[in-house]
């Protein structure tokens, strides 16, 4: 960790990170900061960035242009520090039906290099933390939607990540399993300090459960701040009375975003991924 980081409390920082598709400009010269210890919700439309952006701060795409650094870590430059602080849960579902819960998340511990002799422990730790200690032992086939989003979880902490990045962890799921996977999120948050960078398109989530947020259209950040800031912000826009409700975090989605539904093919590429991953969670 660089003397700068330690300074600013910088979990990840991004400065004129741009990515393109062809001649489409998936990410246009994004400019972001989460601090550590917080969680930051990255919200936006399908084609807005959001997952290109997720992308390459875990290193599974290259850092053409512009700079993103992990604790201070060069994503572009050191590709295997940067894995080495964070987990991450895809929208694609990750975990195998073929095996038993603990097999899956054992996977993942020797894919994160997890000392063998501290493999066992970590991985039981992992599924605790996430509610699948009795069901540890089955089929991850035989698993519900929301049970199947808490063993990725378990993937993704099993190797103590200082930074957990989701991308879209909830979609699909009921409310009920929905708030389920909120609950464990914030209990390991409490117990380890861990920074989390979520997407999400549930705009009651990002409303509850994030310390801050950032509101990305066609490649950049339109907005940033906590949700009552920005809901104030869009209140005072409009010239609202006190005596006025606040606008919801979706009316400033809205405010922001427009109606979202420009196409191109990076956004019809990102609708295909999340009604699959939609279907096969329901």
């Amino acid at each position: 960790m660089t003397a700068t980081t330690r300074d600013t409390g910088d979990a990840v920082a991004c400065t004129g990170l741009a990515y393109a598709f062809g001649e489409t400009n998936a990410v246009d010269g994004l400019d972001l900061t989460v601090r550590e210890g917080e969680v930051f919700g990255l919200l936006g439309p399908n084609g807005a960035g959001k997952t290109t952006a997720i992308r390459c701060i875990t290193t599974l795409l290259p850092v053409p242009a512009g700079m993103v650094r992990v604790f201070g870590q060069d994503a572009a430059g050191d590709r295997m520090a940067v894995r080495r602080l964070l987990g991450y849960v895809p929208q694609q579902l990750s975990a195998d039906a073929s095996l038993t819960g603990r097999e899956n998340v054992s996977l993942f511990a020797r894919v994160f290099d997890v000392p063998r002799r501290e493999r066992a422990a970590r991985v039981g730790q992992a599924l605790g933390a996430v509610g699948l200690t009795d069901a540890a032992d089955r089929l991850a086939g035989t698993y519900s939607g929301g049970m199947v989003r808490r063993l990725e979880l378990a993937q993704a902490l099993v190797s103590a990540p200082r930074l957990l990045i989701l991308d879209e962890p909830t979609i699909g799921l009921d409310p009920i399993a929905r708030t389920g996977v909120w609950e464990h999120i914030g209990a390991v948050r409490a117990a380890t300090g861990m920074t989390v960078l979520v997407t999400t398109h549930y705009m009651d989530e990002a409303d509850q459960y994030c310390d801050r947020v950032g509101l990305m259209h066609h490649g950049r950040i339109r907005a940033l701040g906590t949700p009552a800031e920005l809901r104030q912000g869009l209140s005072e826009r409009r010239g609202a009375e006190a005596t006025d409700p606040l606008p919801t975090l979706e009316d400033v989605f809205r405010d922001i975003a427009g109606s979202g539904l420009e196409t191109s093919s990076g956004d019809f590429r990102d609708v295909r991924s999340t009604r699959r991953t939609a279907r096969r969670v329901g």
